[in-house]
């Protein structure tokens, strides 16, 4: 087949012979293999190749080494099986953006307002130097100077050309750095693969069909395969058949293992058969995209056995992505259709989009008045106060009176609407993107870093994310003995020494080693299972070595493995005696589930004797309740032996398979407290966050870790409690949770331990539907397990874990933790926090520059017939000035202040009381200096006045300077807008924003440029020194301004009003509120019924929200925030985790969790109860 790669067109025709001439099988023959399913698979592999080791030869692979890594071998891999990459949509070329950018309806507007008066200027009809049309360039100096009259419309024609072109250009450089992103997100994305007998993690459009890649509880599946080797394998292929049953993947049954599927239980080892447009994934990706393109028509067709037409094309053209985005209506595989519960608009979208329709209606009003204003006023002076009649030779020129008013009134929209605005929440959103992947955040939706900054609560994992998950051994109990440190080897009998060192060895995943560190002097490393880590640390601390018990007893010699999850809580191997007398099955898991299924246990001279249930309650008191008190995990080790004289039993029995064990050990692992985490929490503390433990280890444990980590206070009144007991208060006599209960519930609850991931589900479901507070809470979680997937993809924002994370709690997440660290959720809130004041600080200098904008565009029409401030010069202020002031406003960085204040919440208004007392002041001044300079400028200046001049007279000096002042004005008004809480100090920190600094200069020098050089465009003329002077000096005294403002309590301000409000649920009509609405966006509802949609700054907004939704697309039209399609790996993350309604509360049976997290975990001690009261006061039968 040909090589599906983005370097040449996707085909479907057979390759030449030479090509695959190579290998002993072709694309097609995998393909019809890949397509079977089961026995019928099992029987084809047999008929055609023999075995899977059969396929595996004709692919020229190893099943133990793996490929050979040579790049030359690797080509060949390419061109005949294609690569593991789905090519991506083409992004929208320079020239589409132009043409977006050209369809905003006020720049359409300005553009026939120009070609009018463009096209009127260079109209001269005869007679139309007549006296009787009034006034049109008399007192012109020079005639040539009449004649300029084009110049006005051809530098409105040039501004709206600079202005397209920035706006396009900003698009363009958005979804660049959107693509960078994504690519980052992709490029994070591992494999394990074997190669040269190493096991190595390589990206995942690395992967080439006849890898040997290891797979693992929690992998999504990059590429289709079949099974080499499992360990009591289940996957959830759901994303590909709609089925929610675990199918259970085996050798004899059922090896074929199918991109896009989820490993829920198991491990082992699969070969892969086909990769990229050739998988299952692409399969489905190529009928879903089937388009009706002149390029497509070309593409030539492959009939499949089934006759089915697979159509290759380049996926993601315009087409396709359409086809896509609507219903898909090829069913491949019963692809299931999933309704996922839309989330509403973040926070900052609804309040803008709301304050964006509020501006317009107020700029259309205004527009409109100030062109009736002048028309009324130029009709009744020319034909009533004058008396002049109608004559058909001035037409034109009352045409073009008429054309000069409506261009004014246009200007009066451009200037009241906040264009800078979406520029500026993209500008900060993306440099806030950018910075945060330093702090360890790799933000996947935009709108989560904006939303962070209102969290209010943060679910948290305790492994890993605030213990070091660096676990080691620090007590044991074996031969009746509890050492509070890692005994010496002599003390330990033999026996108990050698059946110990096997089961650790053996009993746990191949995958998981320590190896020699890094760095000379530095910590061995964790590779794989962090428990299993610490075992295996345990073996080397006794002076054992597990490799070469491995060596000699390989992975593939294991009889049966039941390999651990949430339910059974233990993991055990079962061996085969080489010497025939039977088998012996090795088991550890959580102490309390694997001493109550142990009858003997091995006493000091490693002899079994006999372990009662009294025995097992005193062990729990005098041992395991001290070490999980320590802040322990406790881990229990033990075997069993099946005679052979008994016959073989039947392995499926689990319950009678896991009982009459002989205890051998039970060890205490530490995971020390991240030492920086306390201080993190402290932190969230004084920002009003509060922080919650959700972890699946023992009660004890958990509170003793919530105690270090100073989630628990003394002093203050809390809950702690187990998922059993949350359970038994949060759900009604039929088992459905009530929210009521919940909310009697989560206030107090800061640990919830034992917990299942339905249970953190219920939490964060419960917390943000809860109205006990006075605003709604936003929840942030972190998750790593597979079926942290719900919880994850419930809240307003889903941390995953980068490290310990599986794929499948990544895709679901909206940031990952590149270093699963508290610390860096913290840094995140500071940049959530930093995006929201950005906006708001550009907001008020945004919102102060267009008050006085418009007042004076307005007024000074109204007064004098013509606006002070000229269409190009109004152009210059609000779109190149506020494109630059967006930027500079936009970078600011983030300090530890921000996190000295509580979080905004969802109903606060985005522009306070405070914001508006600045805007509204720093109003008066300037158009108390603009009006004295515009009626009495000319005598404190000494020039000629600039009032009432004719159509086409030149610029005066006069108007520039007011022009001039009005820049100025605004940019040391730019350097107030830097602190919007009434913070004196307006220069803090200034030195640390370059691009602050860099732009206000910038501003300036351009200033001089277009007043000194600008000439007619721009209406400008030449000044002095003296007048720049006294341009600059109004200037500074914004600053000085600035400060009386700040000096005036606002409280004292009664008459001040907020805005920018969110929306409140009960503000909006029922009827309005439908359940198939993609997002729940009121703000735009109310649009809706004010019929206004033509102004331009929601034109925009609209345009910022595609961008910053661009990279977020599924296969599925119900998903809410679809991920990339550009590889595989992302295909078909969410489709299972279908966030509960709110009647039905029941997520499946299965509760995963991630390996480390509950890995072999404590169950609730039968005795203990709820850790309500006082921190110090542990309330627990026993004192920790």
């Amino acid at each position: 087949m040909a090589n599906n790669t983005a370097d040449h067109p996707p085909g479907n025709s057979v390759a030449d012979g030479n090509q695959e001439g190579d290998f002993g099988i072709t694309v097609m023959d995998l393909r019809e293999l890949m397509e079977l399913r089961s026995g019928e698979a099992v029987t084809k592999i047999a008929d055609s190749y023999g075995d899977v080791q059969g396929v595996c030869r004709r692919l020229k692979t190893s099943p133990i080494e793996g490929l050979s890594g040579n790049p030359v071998d690797l080509e060949k891999r390419h061109a005949a099986f294609g690569k593991n990459f789905i090519p991506p949509k083409k992004p929208k070329s320079f020239l589409a953006l132009v043409w977006e950018a050209l369809q905003d309806v006020t720049l359409i507007i300005l553009e026939i307002a120009a070609v009018i008066s463009l096209g009127l200027s260079f109209y001269h009809p005869p007679g139309g130097d007549s006296e009787l049309c009034g006034e049109t360039a008399s007192g012109v100096e020079d005639e040539g100077e009449a004649q300029a009259g084009w110049i006005e419309g051809a530098a409105i024609l040039f501004s709206v050309a600079i202005v397209v072109l920035v706006t396009a250009f900003n698009d363009w450089s958005k979804e660049k750095q959107f693509r960078g992103l994504q690519n980052r997100i992709e490029q994070e994305q591992k494999f394990t693969v074997i190669r040269k007998g190493q096991v190595i993690q390589i990206p995942v459009s690395e992967l080439v069909t006849g890898d040997i890649a290891q797979i693992k509880y929690g992998d999504l599946l990059p590429a289709d395969g079949i099974l080499i080797q499992g360990n009591d394998l289940k996957i959830d292929e759901s994303s590909l058949t709609g089925e929610s049953d675990q199918v259970r993947k085996s050798l004899e049954k059922d090896p074929m293992l199918l991109s896009g599927t989820h490993v829920m239980e198991g491990s082992g080892r699969m070969v892969v058969s086909a990769v990229g447009l050739n998988s299952q994934t692409g399969i489905i990706f190529t009928l879903l995209g089937a388009g009706d393109s002149d390029e497509e028509k070309k593409i030539k067709k492959a009939k499949t056995q089934d006759g089915i037409a697979l159509e290759i094309q380049p996926l993601k053209s315009d087409e396709a992505v359409e086809s896509e985005e609507k219903e898909p209506e090829v069913e491949v595989k019963r692809v299931k259709k999933v309704q996922v519960n839309k989330k509403e608009k973040s926070v900052l979208q609804g309040k803008l989009t709301k304050l964006a329709v509020q501006i317009g209606k107020a700029g259309l009003i205004m527009s409109a008045v100030t062109v009736i204003i002048l028309i009324l006023y130029f009709v009744i002076d020319t034909f009533g106060v004058q008396g002049r009649p109608w004559l058909k030779e001035c037409t034109p020129i009352y045409i073009q009176y008429f054309v000069k008013f409506f261009i004014i009134g246009v200007t009066v929209l451009v200037v009241a609407v906040p264009e800078g605005l979406p520029l500026a929440v993209t500008i900060s959103l993306a440099y806030s993107v950018k910075k945060m992947m330093k702090d360890n955040n790799l933000v996947r939706h935009l709108d989560a870093c904006e939303t962070m900054g209102n969290a209010t609560t943060i679910c948290s994992d305790k492994t890993g994310t605030l213990t070091m998950n660096r676990m080691t051994v620090v007590q044991a109990y074996l031969g009746d003995t509890h050492y509070k440190k890692v005994p010496e080897p002599d003390v330990i009998k033999p026996f108990t020494l050698e059946v110990m060192v096997n089961s650790i060895a053996i009993n746990s995943a191949y995958t998981t080693k320590i190896l020699s560190p890094e760095k000379e002097g530095g910590l061995p490393r964790h590779v794989g299972n962090k428990t299993e880590c610490s075992l295996l640390g345990f073996v080397l601390e006794l002076k054992r070595d597990y490799q070469p018990i491995r060596d000699e007893i390989p992975e593939e010699s294991l009889y049966k493995v039941y390999t651990f999850n949430s339910s059974r809580k233990s993991m055990s191997t079962v061996l085969k005696n080489t010497d025939g007398s039977g088998f012996r099955m090795y088991s550890k898991g959580a102490s309390e589930i694997v001493l109550r299924k142990c009858s003997h246990i091995l006493n000091t001279n490693g002899e079994p004797r006999i372990f009662k249930p009294k025995d097992r309650d005193e062990m729990v008191k005098n041992v395991i309740e001290p070490m999980a008190c320590d802040g322990l995990r406790t881990i229990c080790v033990a075997y069993r032996d099946f005679p052979a004289d008994a016959g073989e039993p039947d392995w499926d029995n689990e319950g009678d398979i896991l009982d009459e064990l002989t205890c051998i050990c039970v060890v205490g692992i530490e995971d020390p407290v991240r030492h920086e985490v306390p201080n993190a929490i402290l932190k969230c503390q004084k920002a009003g966050i509060t922080v919650r433990m959700v972890t699946g280890d023992n009660i004890n444990t958990a509170r003793a870790i919530a105690t270090k980590c100073g989630i628990l206070l003394p002093g203050e009144d809390f809950l702690c409690l187990e998922g059993k007991e949350f359970n038994q208060l949060i759900r009604n006599d039929q088992g459905e949770v009530e929210q009521e209960r919940l909310d009697k519930v989560w206030p107090k609850l800061r640990v919830l331990a034992r917990s299942s991931p339905t249970d953190k589900h219920t939490l964060v479901k419960g917390i943000m539907d809860s109205t006990v507070l006075e605003t709604r809470q936003v929840v942030a979680v972190t998750g790593d397990g597979t079926n942290d997937g719900p919880a994850l993809k419930k809240a307003d924002v889903g941390f995953a874990m980068g490290i310990a994370g599986t794929d499948v709690a990544k895709e679901a997440s909206d940031i990952i933790l590149t270093d699963d660290n508290f610390t860096s959720i913290v840094k995140a809130v500071m940049w959530g926090r930093n995006v929201y004041d950005s906006i708001s600080k550009f907001l008020q200098f945004q919102l102060t520059v267009n008050v006085v904008a418009v007042i004076v565009a307005f007024t000074g029409a109204c007064i004098t017939q013509d606006s002070p401030l000229k269409a190009v010069q109004m152009l210059w202020v609000n779109l190149i000035m506020d494109t630059l002031a967006s930027l500079a406003l936009a970078t600011e960085p983030p300090t530890e202040s921000l996190l000295l204040r509580k979080p905004y919440g969802r109903n606060k208004p985005l522009i306070s009381r405070t914001m508006m007392k600045n805007i509204l002041g720093h109003a008066v001044y300037q158009l108390t200096i603009i009006f004295t300079l515009l009626f009495a400028g000319e005598n404190f200046f000494n020039i000629d006045s600039g009032r009432n001049a004719p159509l086409h007279s030149p610029p005066s000096e006069h108007y520039t300077i007011v022009f001039n002042v009005f820049v100025m004005m605004q940019l040391f008004n730019e350097i107030n807008a830097r602190k919007i809480h009434g913070e004196r100090n307006v220069f803090e920190a200034i030195y640390r924003n370059p691009i602050f600094c860099s732009v206000v200069m910038g501003t300036f020098i351009l200033q001089i440029v277009i007043v000194q050089f600008g000439g007619k465009p721009f209406s400008c003329t030449a000044l002095s020194i003296d007048q720049w002077l006294w341009c600059v000096f109004i200037g500074v005294g914004e600053l000085l301004w600035g400060q009386l403002i700040t000096a005036i309590p606002t409280h004292r301000l009664k008459f001040l009003k907020e805005a920018g409000h969110g929306t409140h649920k009960e503000d909006v009509p029922e009827n309005e509120m439908n359940e198939g609405d993609d997002e729940i966006d009121h703000a735009e509802m109310e649009l809706r019924r004010g019929q206004v949609l033509w102004f331009r700054g929601l034109n925009r907004i609209q345009t910022q929200i595609k961008v910053v939704n661009a990279f977020r697309s599924s296969l599925y039209p119900g998903l809410e925030n679809p991920e990339s399609r550009n590889s595989i790996h992302n295909f078909m993350a969410h489709p299972e985790f279908v966030p509960l309604s709110e009647e039905e509360a029941q997520i499946p049976e299965r509760e995963e969790s991630s390996s480390d997290e509950v890995d072999m975990e404590i169950e609730p001690i039968p005795s203990s109860s709820t850790g309500g009261g006082k921190a110090p006061d542990v309330s627990h039968e026993t004192t920790c």
